[in-house]
């Protein structure tokens, strides 16, 4: 490799950086699986702890920049975890679509070359972690502080808060917990919005209780409303809710399941066959989370430059792009804001139903443009497939072994299946935004498929124990 060039750049400042990067280490052997949970809950014990710790000298703003993506990045507004995995994911996209475009690169059937790229991320995620503290605090808490040291102290905090949740995730992933911290913290997020929605016994704005089950209940016994259970207003938990979020759910798992098996055999172990599944839900979330980031992004731009440029809505080209309400800060009214963020609830949808279907519309679109971005710059195109499948020294029987003739048959499913799956997601996420589910659509696209992933490891763990000598032969020490 030529030197001067990015990936030999960042082969040198890993070199010198590495020994001085603090590092979770590796454990020297395989933990049992017990232990590998109980790693998992007091990392999820800390990060829900962390949540319900306030920013000291942070006073409320008057904005939430990142209202749009607290699901994604399981924040929560003033407190330790104001930022969440933002700043990882932010770090851990841009270094995945460098690698996927071939500006860097690097060999991850190497260890070493899989270790440098890891290492490489996570110098990467620091200066993210300080990027974005400064930038966020500054813009968000800083209007509010009259001292300095307040506002350096309130940077510190969301730098040290994130540096932890980092090392929280890279404990789960180096093999001391189980999957990786990220998708814990998005799951244990979204399910406690979830049983919130459904137990929660504090007083709503309608005279009853915001969980729906203690609505019911409190309904039942002559003190509510009961002719206001199904359908409630200000967005509040519903029987139509609850019942569409079950809804959501069981559709969810029935695409996941679904798939193109192809046959292979292993060129190495002779009787060896298996399937080569290509799912419906082939992307997986990734364009999802992707056109949602990009839309909070969106959002928080234009919310910034309607606040400073624009805040009494009577600037014709700002008006053209965001109007938010002035009594309300975060609610959009109009401009193209307006039609790309969801109006949730039937009561909202229902006074300007246009809206709900541009924003359905929009959602559809704009996965499926991710979902096609991503086959190509995440590695998983047919050609990246077929060399895959190669390396893996397996062949698909009746087929040459070079990749010509094994792309040219993982390009009759993979480019319809990026799509389908893609226009089911963008459906899904926004008809389930539109119509108020718990925890919001996108929040339950991702805890299902975080969830279907934990049950595969759980089961490969278990057959492993049982059968150790197939661990062998998966490579697993």
């Amino acid at each position: 490799m030529a030197e001067g060039t990015l990936t030999t750049t960042i082969r040198k400042m890993v070199f010198k950086a590495e020994p001085y990067l603090p590092q979770v280490p590796k454990p020297k052997k395989k933990i049992p699986l017990p232990t590998r949970l109980l790693w998992c809950g007091i990392a999820l014990l800390i990060y829900m702890i962390m949540g319900q710790t306030p920013l000291f000298g942070a006073t409320a703003p008057q904005f939430d920049f990142l209202a749009f993506a607290r699901v994604i990045f399981a924040s929560q507004q003033g407190t330790l975890v104001e930022l969440g995995i933002g700043p990882i994911v932010t770090a851990g996209l841009l270094m995945q679509l460098l690698r996927g475009s071939d500006i860097l690169k690097f060999d991850f059937k190497k260890p070493e070359e899989r270790g440098i790229f890891q290492t490489a991320t996570k110098m990467v995620t620091y200066v993210v972690i300080v990027a974005e503290s400064i930038v966020y605090a500054a813009a968000v808490y800083g209007p509010g502080v009259t001292d300095a040291y307040v506002l350096y102290v309130i940077i510190g905090q969301l730098m040290a808060a994130s540096i932890i949740i980092m090392f929280l995730d890279e404990l789960i992933q180096k093999g001391w917990g189980l999957g990786s911290g990220i998708s814990l913290f998005i799951m244990a997020g979204v399910a406690q919005q979830i049983l919130w929605s459904m137990f929660s016994p504090l007083p709503a704005g309608d005279g009853g209780m915001i969980g729906i089950i203690p609505y019911i209940v409190q309904s039942l016994t002559g003190s509510g409303d009961i002719t206001n259970i199904l359908f409630r207003s200000n967005q509040l938990p519903s029987i139509f809710g609850l019942f569409l979020t079950a809804g959501i759910l069981l559709i969810l798992v029935f695409t996941q399941g679904m798939k193109i098996e192809i046959p292979i055999v292993s060129t190495k172990y002779r009787g060896f066959s298996a399937v080569y599944p290509i799912k419906l839900m082939y992307v997986s979330n990734i364009p999802v989370i992707l056109a949602s980031a990009l839309t909070a992004n969106a959002v928080f731009i234009f919310q910034m430059l309607w606040a400073n440029m624009n805040p009494r809505n009577n600037n014709f080209f700002m008006n053209f792009i965001a109007q938010f309400d002035p009594t309300s800060p975060n609610t959009p009214i109009g401009g193209i804001i307006y039609y790309i963020t969801p109006p949730r609830g039937l009561d909202v949808a229902a006074l300007d139903p246009m809206r709900a279907v541009g924003y359905v519309l929009f959602m559809i679109g704009i996965v499926v443009v991710f979902g096609r971005l991503w086959v190509e710059l995440g590695g998983l195109s047919p050609k990246s497939a077929a060399q895959n499948l190669l390396d893996a020294d397996v062949q698909i029987p009746g087929f040459r072994r070079s990749n010509k003739p094994v792309e040219a048959l993982l390009n009759k499913y993979i480019p319809s299946v990026t799509i389908i799956g893609s226009m089911i997601l963008g459906l899904l996420a926004g008809v389930s935004d539109v119509l108020g589910v718990f925890g919001s659509g996108i929040g339950i696209l991702l805890m299902v498929d975080i969830l279907i992933n934990y049950y595969t490891q759980l089961v490969r763990e278990q057959v492993e124990v049982v059968m150790p000598r197939l661990g062998a032969l998966l490579g697993r020490k």
